[in-house]
């Protein structure tokens, strides 16, 4: 028998395109690079002449004190001694605080002393 009278196969007959192949995706890798900053700050209850980790300029710190849960007890041991006018001493005093450290140019935090 002859195939003369049957249809041409799909891909001879005109405007017919053939199916693409699949390719997966390109893969893509993913670098993270880590910087380390400096492990130890020296730091102190006073304003630190230091580098400053993250604008790497040569800057005397700005310190703002905090109070902590040490300042909270001191307090409250005042006032359970019947103290309680010197209630707000610890408050005052920058030795029972912490003392952050910020850098004056960029504002990044730098470190904390603690007492």
């Amino acid at each position: 028998m002859s195939d003369f009278g049957k249809n041409p196969p799909p891909y001879s007959q005109p405007g017919y395109t053939p199916a693409q192949t699949y390719q997966p995706p390109p893969t893509t890798e993913t670098v993270i690079i880590q910087t380390t900053s400096p492990a130890f700050v020296p730091v102190s209850n006073e304003p630190t002449r230091i580098t400053c980790p993250s604008c790497h300029a040569q800057v005397l710190t700005k310190v703002e004190h905090q109070a902590n849960s040490r300042t909270h007890c001191w307090a409250l041991i005042l006032c359970l001694v019947f103290c309680w006018p010197c209630v707000c001493v610890p408050y005052c005093m920058d030795s029972c605080q912490n003392a952050n450290h910020y850098c004056p140019n960029c504002n990044a935090f730098i470190g904390t002393y603690t007492n």
